[in-house]
């Protein structure tokens, strides 16, 4: 048996927490902050925003897993031992003869400024290569949970194809948690990028997007509004920057989905009091459910580089969720995530332990409020009230 039906038959037998599939990347970090043109050396690292999930899900204490391709070079293997060197599993990950591993090269400005600067070499890589017909459907679908991004459609017409086939309804499908990441350097040429995102968006069980992006990619504006054009999803957490994150959860209700929407909330209706299995229905519509809204503020952070953080975000709530934690809390531990890899320069680093990641979101709301963290901040394993304040 091949293809998404092994695949189906294969998740009875889950071992993994979350699997993530995508194009991860050898990246040139600057010596020194400025133009491209002028930076004189760069420091090698990884970078991939499925990779980067993985790596943090498994240095929080979870099994993880990458599903990839990547060039049979040197940096193919750079990319695969480096990932492994987090407690990933990357046995599934495939070699190709053919094509190269993508590289990119960055300043050390915020992506959301007019300074920033990457150049991409990743046209023709081995992971725009991925299709339906190449993947390891049984690896892919042996997870609780299926991490996809919108990176991913953008790299070819195959790896869209392939999202298309990993986000289809089917009975037994895990859970299917996706970040819409918009990139739109990514989509140029391709007038469908927006009305791509949102059919993806729309068949998974938990998507992440940002305010910004939903603006640039869809036109529009503010949290109730996204969760308008975003009904399906059981849960959708709605980024805000520095003003935190919007999440919208709600109880499964019978949708054209079916079977595969109700193996999805099963792990949701594990991890929140606002979310229930459901029955596997026949309906060809949607009931609006009624949400539960909860807003989390941000932390107050120094920020080192502005990049990576909305993986590690991503990666935080996940971890969360596997957990059994409360929304509020899900948020939180996104927040604190994303609060670590903002204060290094790189797309990863470690996170602060268990132990005094609960014991911060335990704060009550004017504590965590207070909280300020600083670079270095996850190394000392400090009580809450040491944590830096004004």
């Amino acid at each position: 048996m091949s293809g998404p039906a092994a695949g189906t038959a294969a998740a009875a037998a889950t071992t993994t927490d979350v699997v993530c599939l995508g194009e991860s990347m050898v990246t040139f970090l600057p010596s020194q902050p400025g133009r491209l043109a002028d930076v004189p050396s760069f420091g090698r690292g990884i970078g991939g925003a499925e990779s980067n999930v993985a790596c943090a899900l498994a240095a929080a204490g979870h099994r993880a897993a990458w599903v990839g391709r990547v060039g049979a070079d040197g940096f193919g293997d750079h990319l695969v031992e480096t990932i492994a060197s987090y407690g990933v599993d990357t046995s599934a990950v495939r070699r190709d003869p053919a094509r190269p591993t993508g590289v990119y090269f960055r300043t050390a400005t915020d992506r959301g400024t007019d300074t920033h600067e990457v150049a991409y070499y990743r046209a023709g890589s081995a992971a725009s290569a991925m299709s339906p017909e190449n993947v390891p459907y049984e690896a892919l679908f042996a997870g609780r949970v299926l991490h996809l991004s919108g990176i991913t459609a953008a790299l070819s017409p195959d790896c869209l194809a392939l999202l298309r086939e990993l986000t289809a309804p089917r009975p037994g499908r895990p859970l299917v948690s996706f970040d819409v990441n918009h990139r739109p350097h990514l989509w140029r040429g391709c007038a469908e990028d927006a009305s791509v995102l949102l059919e993806l968006a729309r068949r998974a069980d938990l998507v992440f997007v940002g305010e910004d992006e939903a603006e640039e990619a869809w036109g529009i504006v503010g949290a109730e509004a996204i969760r308008a054009a975003l009904p399906e999803p059981s849960v959708l957490v709605v980024k805000r920057g520095s003003a935190g994150a919007t999440v919208f959860a709600s109880e499964l209700r019978p949708g054209p989905r079916g079977a595969e929407a109700a193996a999805g909330a099963a792990v949701l209706a594990a991890s929140t009091d606002t979310v229930s299995a459901a029955t596997p229905a026949t309906s060809a519509d949607i009931a609006t459910p009624a949400d539960t809204v909860t807003p989390v503020p941000a932390l107050r952070v120094d920020v080192v580089a502005a990049v990576g953080a909305g993986d590690a975000f991503a990666a935080g709530f996940l971890s969360a969720t596997l957990r059994g934690l409360p929304v509020r809390d899900r948020a939180r531990h996104g927040h604190l995530m994303a609060a670590a890899v903002l204060t290094v320069p790189g797309d990863l680093t470690d996170p602060p332990s268990r132990d005094r990641a609960d014991r911060l979101v335990a704060l009550d709301d004017a504590a965590w409020g207070r909280l300020r963290l600083a670079p270095g901040w996850t190394a000392a394993d400090r009580a809450p009230e040491e944590v830096r304040t004004p």
